[in-house]
Formats: structure tokens, C-alpha cells, sequence
């Protein structure tokens, strides 16, 4: 069974056929310049120095049996999945729904919604369209998950500590063993980030763990 030797809070051993590589909502919306995320003030330079790592992680998972998943956070054309909770927060400019560089911004099938060409999914991979910050909430991942017979999840993708640590914190709740590999991640707020980190394999690994890409290709 392979073993991350050097992930934190300690060892994390996989079985590749039981394993899912999660990509969260690397768009770009939130990875190009003139998406949402830059209409927010952000830098977005900072979330797309993450790519060839993320691209490597999804090599490697392509080519050793893992299943892979891709999330995008996108929206009904009406909006009817998307609460004024959460679509009147934000820059007054740029919100959800709004006409952007784009298209619309986080609404399905724009062309700012879409995946960045470097991790465009293949063939098999599932790709969840979520409503929400979590992975789980409101869609069919779980029962994807089962069907598949997954068990351990290894997470990239963006941000840090928003969807990222949402879906992991629903993926725990659920009973995944998961790990979230430092590198293939990222935060238009660095410091959020290695906080982020921090409180995920914090108290024994109360969330779950983390690693880097060397720690997987070494193992």
C-alpha cells in the first residue's frame, strides 16, 4: 500500500484503486486575469503559480488507477441555487450572476465557468457542478464516491480556505481519509493559506492531512 512517509501530522497510506484525486474549482473565473477573482481586487497570479503542480498531481493520478474529480462552483442561468446570502456578498460590480469579461459571472456554461485548459477533464472524470463553497452540498458526489467504492481523497485546487476546506471538512464528517497536498493549493490571501494548513492536521490531524507533491511522487 502506498505510503505519503512525510505528510503531517503523520504517515498516510492509500489504496490507488480506492483513491480519488479531488481538483476543486480551478476556473477560470478565478485563475484568469479579467475573471471574478481579479473584478474582487485579488491577484490572481498567486492562485495560477499553482497550475503545473496541480497538472503534475493530475498526471501522476491519470497514470497510477486513482479516480479523478473535478468541481466547478457555478450557478443555474436563474439563479434559483443561489441564495441572496451569497450572491449579494462581495464587490457591488461583481456578483454572481453579473455580465463579466467572461460572460456571466459563476454561471454554468459561460465561458468564464469553464475549467482552465491545462486540467481540462478527460474522458471518465467526473465533473460536479456545486452551488456551494462544499463539494457535497447539493450534489451527487457522495453517491458518486460510493459508487466507485472510494474511500481516501487527495485534494487540490482552490481556495485554500474557502471550498477547499469546506469540502474537506464535509469530506471528514462523511468518514474520507483525506489529505491536502500543500503545494497544488492555493489563496489570493497567502497568509490564509498556511493558516488554513495549519488547522487542518492540527491536534493529531483533526481534520485530516497534509502533504506535497515530492511526498507523492515518492511514494
Amino acid at each position: 500500500m502506498p505510503t505519503l512517509a512525510h505528510a503531517q501530522p503523520s504517515p498516510f497510506s492509500f489504496e490507488p484503486r480506492r483513491t480519488a484525486l479531488v481538483v476543486i474549482d480551478m476556473q477560470r473565473d478565478f485563475i484568469e486575469p479579467g475573471g471574478f477573482g481579479e473584478a474582487l481586487g485579488n491577484d490572481v497570479s498567486l492562485l495560477a503559480s499553482i497550475v503545473p503542480t496541480v497538472e503534475s498531481l493530475l498526471a501522476f493520478a491519470r497514470g497510477n488507477g486513482w479516480h479523478v474529480v473535478h468541481t466547478r462552483e457555478s450557478h443555474a442561468p436563474d439563479l434559483s441555487d443561489c441564495p441572496d446570502a451569497k450572491r449579494l456578498r462581495g464587490a457591488p460590480h461583481a456578483r454572481i450572476g453579473d455580465a463579466g469579461p467572461m460572460g456571466r459571472i459563476l454561471v454554468r456554461g459561460e465561458p468564464g465557468n469553464a475549467i482552465i485548459d491545462a486540467l481540462t477533464p478527460v474522458e471518465g472524470e467526473l465533473v460536479i457542478d456545486k452551488p456551494g463553497k462544499g463539494a457535497f452540498y447539493a450534489t451527487r458526489l457522495g453517491e458518486e464516491l460510493a459508487l466507485r467504492g472510494v474511500t481516501h481523497l487527495v485534494f487540490a485546487g482552490v481556495t485554500t480556505e474557502v471550498c477547499v476546506q469546506t469540502s474537506m471538512r464535509e469530506a471528514n464528517d462523511r468518514g474520507y481519509e483525506c489529505v491536502l497536498i500543500e503545494d497544488a493549493t492555493a489563496s489570493y490571501i497567502p497568509a490564509f493559506k498556511a493558516a488554513t494548513i495549519e488547522m487542518i492536521r492540527s491536534q493529531g490531524g483533526i481534520v485530516d492531512w497534509t502533504a506535497t507533491l515530492a511526498d507523492v511522487l515518492e511514494a
